[in-house]
């Protein structure tokens, strides 16, 4: 009985203690479940599904790749938030960091009167000491200012190159701005005139490497104009200027705008240039030009501040007088006006005396007519022979006691306008100078009118009628770019293919031909920049067709250079199989593909005018595109600035 009695009561607490386990069991089940819920739905609902969560008891594990540190960050505390931040295990990672980019080198130089700076970025390995030694090395270099900073980083492709064109570039360039990095180099300059602006242009074209993208923004320096001339006139054949200056494009249009008003037709243009003599001169311009308009004919010239209006013989007195008064009140200060209304003559039937002085294509020159005495005739005469040559003047003049007393001026002036011009002739009179040919100068007309209107006075009237015409080309001019590259594609139809040996970069003999017909053509072409591409079929390895392409390309290079070739400004580049212009599939169109080709590289503009060398290269990738898409088809014709010669042997086996 007493056993049964401490049974019971032990009995009761032993089932009461599983119950109580059991009970706790589900209790930390529930917890987990439900603290595992909670926090993948909120990490859901955060867009971190990369996050993986379990319960392991109370504890929550956090596993996965983290994005980065931050997001590992943010997850890590989210969880802290939904269950006891004690109870969150962080078994997250993150990938490792890529590393820190290279920065971008650069440097721009200035050039100055005062010296030269540079600044930028530059690789540690780009010696510095040397780079602001080769400064200092330039002519008339001056102070040298190094603001350089430098990097330990990899020299980027091109770097070097475009370092030394710059240095190179500016020995050229006494005043100018170039901007280098690794992949473009910019250069701002300017010239003393638009020719000097063309030379410049083509002697840094041909300074750069092939593979340099380059861009030239050069300026070419106003012209000073002495007398500032201004020359309207009206007659039976309508209104035309014989010179015109303006000191702006806005004053060019206002000029020009007022003789369009004036009766002016067809084109005309105005010389933009310094020496302006006050900032009212396209209004005391366009008064003048319309007073002329008003009186019907007659010339208006001005010289400087000098304004000479001449109507013509017929002009009404009374018309003459109002015109001339009303311009009088308009003309800003500074403007001076001599009006001349012509008197007609009382003996119409006597000609006036004359001197003709008449220049021949051949450059021979004869003096005729009336002079004043023996000592004015010297004069002309050794004054002529010392602007024509003195076995090309041949004097018959006669001396005249009754000329004007500025007769010996008048010759001699218009003797100094013949001087401007190929052939023509100049005829004095005491009332006029006419000057009659042709120049090879666009400007000749403006140069002798302002001359002729600084050395007569603003009393005197002249006519001018002179023409323009193309010089001619030099017998040993350079072919142009585009015949150049037309006369390279023709090469391969009229001497054959350049063949290799197989599988070698060896030329073949019988290739002799066709590289010399080549090496003929870039003779005549001049100083030209050229690219020689070579090509394969698709047969055998890539790399090892890559490497035949590149191989044969700087073999035709360095035939040419035996042939006595400049090749400075060439490059051999091979494009392996990359490039096919007709289709793998067929013996014929693998004959095709090796092939050898020879492109010119040629100069852009772009929307400001700056030449620039990306064009062409952005020309060649569409071109090389095209060829792409049309490996299927029969190779089509090559454009302007390419020509291909098409191997014999097989390349790539």
């Amino acid at each position: 009985m007493r056993l049964s009695s401490l049974l019971i009561p032990t009995l009761t607490f032993a089932a009461a203690a599983g119950i109580s386990l059991v009970a706790a069991s589900f209790a930390v089940t529930a917890v987990e479940q439900n603290s595992e819920t909670n926090l993948r739905r909120a990490l859901d609902d955060r867009d971190m599904g990369w996050a993986e969560v379990t319960s392991d008891g109370l504890r929550v594990r956090l596993q996965g790749t983290a994005p980065d540190e931050a997001t590992r960050f943010a997850a890590l505390s989210l969880a802290g938030g939904i269950v006891d931040a004690s109870r969150v295990i962080d078994e997250m990672s993150v990938p490792p960091s890529k590393g820190i980019a290279p920065p971008r080198f650069s440097a721009e130089i200035l050039r100055n009167h005062s010296g030269i700076s540079i600044i930028g970025l530059i690789p540690t390995s780009s010696s510095r000491a040397d780079l602001v030694k080769q400064l200092n090395g330039l002519r008339e270099a001056g102070q040298v200012a190094d603001l350089l900073e430098t990097a330990e980083y990899p020299v980027p492709k091109g770097w070097e190159a475009a370092l030394r064109y710059a240095i190179a570039a500016l020995e050229l360039l006494p005043r100018a701005k170039i901007s280098v990095d690794a992949e473009r180099i910019k250069i701002t300059t300017m010239a003393e005139s638009a020719a000097a602006k063309d030379i410049l242009r083509d002697q840094l074209t041909r300074l750069a490497p092939p593979e340099l993208h380059l861009v030239l923004d050069i300026t070419a320096a106003r012209p000073v104009i002495t007398p500032f001339t201004l020359r309207f006139l009206i007659d039976e054949g309508g209104a035309h200027f014989d010179a015109c200056s303006a000191e702006s494009a806005e004053s060019r249009a206002y000029i020009l705008n007022a003789a369009r008003a004036a009766g002016l037709e067809g084109r005309a243009d105005c010389v933009i240039g310094m020496g302006v003599p006050s900032p009212n001169w396209s209004r005391a311009s366009a008064l003048s030009i319309a007073s002329l308009a008003a009186l019907g004919q007659g010339t208006v010239t001005i010289a400087n501040a000098d304004i000479t209006l001449v109507a013509a013989e017929a002009t009404p007195p009374a018309l003459f007088d109002k015109v001339v008064g009303e311009l009088e009140n308009a003309l800003p200060e500074v403007f001076a006006l001599h009006a001349v209304l012509p008197t007609p003559s009382s003996d119409a039937s006597a000609g006036p005396p004359e001197f003709t002085a008449t220049l021949s294509p051949e450059g021979q020159v004869q003096l005729r007519g009336r002079i004043n005495d023996e000592i004015s005739r010297d004069i002309a005469s050794s004054y002529a022979q010392a602007r024509f040559g003195s076995d090309a003047v041949h004097t018959a003049t006669r001396v005249v006691t009754d000329l004007p007393r500025d007769w010996p001026v008048r010759v001699l002036a218009g003797l100094e306008a013949l001087s401007h011009l190929e052939r023509g002739a100049v005829t004095v009179t005491p009332d006029n100078l006419q000057l009659r040919g042709m120049s090879h100068r666009e400007d000749t007309l403006a140069v002798v009118s302002g001359f002729l209107a600084e050395k007569l006075g603003e009393a005197e009237s002249y006519e001018l009628a002179l023409t323009y015409e193309e010089p001619p080309i030099p017998e040993d001019q350079p072919l142009p770019a585009e015949l150049c590259a037309a006369q390279l594609a023709g090469a391969q139809a009229s001497s054959g293919k350049i063949g290799f040996e197989p599988g070698s970069a060896t030329v073949a003999a019988g290739s002799s031909v066709v590289l010399d017909h080549i090496s003929t053509i870039l003779e005549r072409c001049g100083p030209v920049r050229l690219e020689i591409q070579g090509h394969t079929d698709s047969q055998g390895r890539e790399g090892m067709n890559q490497t035949l392409s590149q191989a044969r390309a700087q073999s035709i290079l360095n035939e040419l250079r035996a042939r006595r070739i400049r090749t400075s400004a060439y490059v051999a580049s091979g494009y392996g199989e990359s490039r096919p212009i007709a289709s793998n599939d067929t013996e014929e169109g693998r004959e095709a593909n090796r092939r050898i080709e020879f492109r010119l590289i040629l100069p852009e503009t772009n929307a400001e005018g700056e030449t620039t060398l990306e064009g062409a290269a952005a020309t060649a990738a569409t071109e090389d595109q095209a060829d792409t898409d049309d490996a299927q088809d029969p190779p089509a014709d090559q454009d302007s600035n390419t020509t291909s010669n098409t191997e014999q042997e097989t390349s790539g086996q």
